[in-house]
């Protein structure tokens, strides 16, 4: 899809790769306000989960559980949290946020409130994606 954002995320920050998979590329999220924030989206362009085959939507969870469960053994969170919305970017992808009962927005969601921006320098996220991907099974 040409105008979709999603779409070419995968080139546009290839600095913030971690894993290519059957149905789709996750990325660590650029702002690391929550370590280990990562982007999960499908590779081919599709708004809802009922337009992929069964079959595919199947594997994309494993993918997403896959990804899930690399987190949880890199960062030892209290919980995981899934979204999946759409209304901004009308592409299939999960936020996949590991979280603390130690930081400032526990337990409300992510969106609770505003945040600064936690950048790292480029070595940081090579270093927390290379954990991230060392964890996935």
């Amino acid at each position: 899809m040409p105008d979709c954002p999603m779409c070419s995320r995968w080139d546009d920050d290839s600095d913030l790769r971690i894993i290519e998979l059957p149905n789709s590329y996750a990325i660590l999220n650029r702002d690391q306000y929550f370590p280990g924030y990562t982007l999960l989206f499908t590779r081919t362009h599709a708004t809802e989960l009922f337009h992929l085959d069964r079959g595919v939507r199947t594997a994309l969870m494993e993918e997403v559980s896959a990804v899930a469960q690399a987190l949880y053994t890199a960062f030892a969170p209290d919980k995981i949290n899934y979204e999946l919305l759409g209304n901004m970017v009308p592409h299939i992808h999960w936020h996949i946020v590991p979280r603390f009962s130690s930081e400032p927005l526990w337990p409300r969601p992510i969106w609770a409130e505003q945040h600064e921006e936690l950048l790292l320098s480029p070595d940081e996220y090579r270093q927390r994606i290379e954990t991230i991907r060392s964890a996935i099974i």
